[in-house]
């Protein structure tokens, strides 16, 4: 036990100093900062051994042959540079998000704003890929009135205490202050949900939502199998349902990060119909999804997360995933669920 909570100590530390060196790079020159963040992703890299094999791992059996042993090796070394350069996007968001801002060029614009030309509002359809929850942020600030479906991990973990709640509450604070409304938060016995979500669409609001998150225990029975990364996936088509039900229309939309890691494009897709049966519609988005993790592997947060990848069933169920076996990993496994 007492080692056990030296770990969770030493963890609670080394995502304390990460998160600070993120506020302070967030405060040197675009091209300075983001090449540093790439050195500490470099650094992570080399010495966490364990989060490293836990990526080759999952990336060996979800891509299985699509990667050669060169590619695997840089997919997993941008992996790491992406997750501190993500923490450096959070806290560039001050100043009105402006220092994030001018680095983000926003593509499709014309179509979000096409849509909301309707006056019902618009979802955008989204992955944890990329710095996507900054890329929400960037759309508020850039006068589109956003408001988020999705859980703030580190508040419901049991294995954080509450000072690294705490710490992880004043690094994302950045996120919540360019948002319209509170995250709308998805948990069972939580029937209001989609009322919140339908007020923010009828009040002409921005949606957004990530539909590759695992189903929870209690949402297994709605979830749909779907192809996705060549694999039978279990998703929820909540976005596809809230589209039909009010008639909102549904967009996709990822953040790519550029080679100088420093410049960023969020590109915006057109309304697609939702007219179809439900399951056959949201399958078109779960091919589009998986389409951008295929061509941007390292862009998507849940290779560090074998539980998840679990939930989805794309791996086979490994021995203890617990928050115990995590706290010894080291600060990246965990943070790389940095929202929602």
């Amino acid at each position: 036990m007492g080692e056990a909570r030296a770990a969770r100590l030493l963890c609670s530390l080394e995502r304390a100093a990460c998160l600070a060196a993120a506020a302070l790079l967030a405060r040197l020159p675009a091209m300075l900062g983001y090449r540093m963040a790439c050195w500490r992703g470099d650094w992570l890299s080399r010495h966490q051994t364990a989060n490293g094999a836990e990526l080759a791992r999952n990336l060996r059996l979800v891509l299985g042959n699509e990667l050669s042993p060169a590619t695997a090796q840089q997919v997993m070394r941008d992996w790491f540079r992406l997750t501190c350069c993500e923490w450096v996007d959070v806290r560039r968001l001050r100043h009105g998000g402006r220092p994030l801002r001018r680095l983000v060029e926003v593509r499709g614009r014309g179509h979000l704003e096409a849509a909301l030309a309707g006056g019902k509002g618009a979802i955008l359809c989204s992955a944890h890929f990329g710095s996507y929850l900054s890329g929400f942020s960037v759309l508020h600030t850039s006068g589109f009135p956003v408001t988020t479906i999705g859980r703030w991990w580190y508040n419901y973990d049991a294995g954080i205490s509450s000072a690294e709640r705490r710490i992880w509450d004043l690094h994302h604070r950045p996120l919540r202050r360019h948002r319209q409304r509170p995250n709308i938060e998805p948990w069972p016995g939580r029937p209001q949900v989609a009322a919140l979500a339908a007020a923010a669409l009828r009040a002409n609001e921005v949606v957004t939502i990530c539909i590759d998150a695992p189903p929870l225990e209690s949402d297994r029975a709605r979830a749909v199998e779907v192809p996705f990364l060549g694999r039978q996936a279990r998703l929820l088509p909540g976005a596809v349902v809230l589209a039909q039900l009010t008639g909102a229309p549904l967009l996709t939309c990822f953040m790519y990060r550029a080679a100088d890691y420093r410049h960023q494009v969020l590109e915006i897709s057109a309304p697609v119909a939702v007219d179809g049966e439900t399951a056959a519609t949201f399958e078109r988005f779960a091919s589009e999804m998986s389409a951008a993790i295929q061509r941007r592997p390292a862009h998507w947060n849940f290779w560090g997360k074998t539980g998840d990848l679990v939930n989805l069933g794309l791996i086979p169920r490994q021995p203890d995933t617990s928050p115990a076996a995590c706290a010894t990993r080291g600060p990246i496994a965990d943070s790389s669920r940095r929202g929602s």
